[in-house]
């Protein structure tokens, strides 16, 4: 069994097609389902954001567990699987890891060095978790990069290369309005991107905020943190949203709908500017609102075409040896792990021979007394335990290097050993906190 990534992103598919594929919110359950229904695929987890829709998955096979992947997806998509090979990229076993490293640590991301991918891993893996979808290896994968995510925002300045989506986005903003200083800002949508605009927002200096959201108790909730933070802030119905756009300098819409939510028609006409942030992926405001007069619409596709080709900088290099290094520090692992069970099937054998010995001795010197048994059975083991010592150490040793998997081979061989044995071997245990391995 190895780890599997089917994925697109902005790198490798237009906004039109990244709708298309992303799997919102409500429907995560039904298609993390499909994929463990899928023959070879026995783990699964998706990732699905603002510029990325990614399968993680544990298969039996790499062919099969690559069509079954795209089969679920463009099922979801309503399209023909053929439609979106050309945009998906696929990285398998040690490739998959380091992928997956890499998108944690912001080094994937449209801007690179932002972190809010790391709150999406971590809602990625709670929903597929919820969902019965995980299993020891996406445990693992998962919490191991996530720890590297927040050792790379720690111990390098990649943070300052570059910004969240939703600061460029507002940066944009900005430009087009002179200042945020002051002004009226609506927020659609009150999860966690509305919650990074409004911080953004406050550091702008914002003159008064509108929270619109489906769940009018999420909305109350941003409301009050804004005030407490001294920002003049109110939440209403989405009902509302017609009549507080034409109150609105800017308007920031990510629900995570899968309709639109900004019509056009909701714009009046305009006699002051006013920019549409829009983040939602599908699209939350309606194209035809770009074309409106005092109008201007940031999307996706905006940010998209200027930040693709982005220079990395100083930090960005580190972060990337950074990656490098755990993702070789975890390939050696999991290598010295699989070797385990052979020696744990070599110590019991060992131990099997030692007490059949020990039983025929009996047999033939029955007038001994315990004390001396007792001392017999002591030495023999401390023998047996002594010339083990140095072939297990050493072969855990040499399978943690490429390849190194051929040791254990060569022990089972020479020991008759059942390579199916696997003895006592270590389980992963979940703490409740941050759902790190303990």
């Amino acid at each position: 069994m190895s780890v599997l990534v089917v994925g697109l992103s902005h790198r490798t598919a237009p906004v039109p097609v990244l709708e298309r594929v992303t799997v919102a919110e409500p429907n995560l359950p039904k298609v993390l389902g499909q994929l463990l229904a899928a023959p070879s695929v026995s783990e699964a987890m998706v990732l699905s954001t603002c510029n990325r829709v990614e399968v993680y998955a544990v298969v039996e096979s790499f062919h099969g567990g690559m069509s079954e992947v795209v089969d679920v997806l463009a099922q979801h998509a309503q399209v023909d699987p053929q439609s979106l090979y050309e945009h998906f990229y696929v990285h398998y076993a040690a490739a998959a890891v380091e992928h997956l490293f890499s998108v944690a640590a912001g080094l994937d991301s449209m801007v690179v060095g932002e972190s809010q991918i790391l709150g999406q891993l971590r809602g990625a893996y709670a929903a597929a978790d919820e969902a019965g979808t995980v299993g020891r290896t996406v445990h693992e994968l998962t919490q191991n990069a996530l720890r590297v995510g927040k050792r790379v925002h720690t111990e390098t300045g990649i943070d300052h290369a570059g910004a969240s989506v939703v600061s460029e986005a507002l940066g944009d903003a900005e430009a087009a309005l002179g200042t945020l200083v002051g002004k009226r800002a609506l927020l659609v949508g009150a999860g966690a991107m509305g919650g990074l605009a409004a911080a953004h927002l406050r550091r702008a200096g914002i003159g008064e905020v509108v929270i619109a959201n489906r769940t009018q108790a999420n909305g109350v909730r941003l409301a009050t943190s804004l005030q407490a933070d001294g920002v003049p802030a109110t939440a209403v119905d989405l009902g509302r949203l017609a009549g507080e756009i034409d109150l609105a300098d800017i308007v920031f819409a990510c629900t995570g709908s899968v309709d639109t939510v900004v019509r056009a028609d909701m714009i009046s006409t305009r006699s002051r500017p006013l920019v549409m942030c829009d983040l939602g992926l599908p699209k939350d405001v309606d194209p035809a609102a770009a074309e409106l007069p005092n109008v201007r619409v940031v999307d996706l596709e905006t940010l998209q075409r200027r930040l693709s080709d982005a220079p990395a900088g100083h930090d960005a290099r580190l972060a990337a040896q950074l990656v490098a290094d755990e993702v070789k520090a975890y390939l050696a692992s999991q290598r010295s792990a699989e070797v385990t069970p052979t020696v744990t099937a070599l110590r019991k054998r060992a131990a099997e021979v030692v007490d059949a010995e020990l039983l025929r001795l009996d047999s033939r010197l029955p007038e001994l007394d315990a004390a001396t048994r007792g001392e017999l059975a002591k030495t023999v083991r401390r023998v047996v335990d002594k010339l083990l010592h140095t072939p297990t150490v050493r072969v855990k040793e040499l399978a943690s290097s490429p390849g190194g998997t051929g040791y254990a081979e060569a022990l089972r061989e020479l020991f008759g050993l059942d390579p199916q044995t696997p003895g006592v071997v270590s389980q992963t245990k979940k703490s409740s906190v941050d759902g790190e391995t303990r």
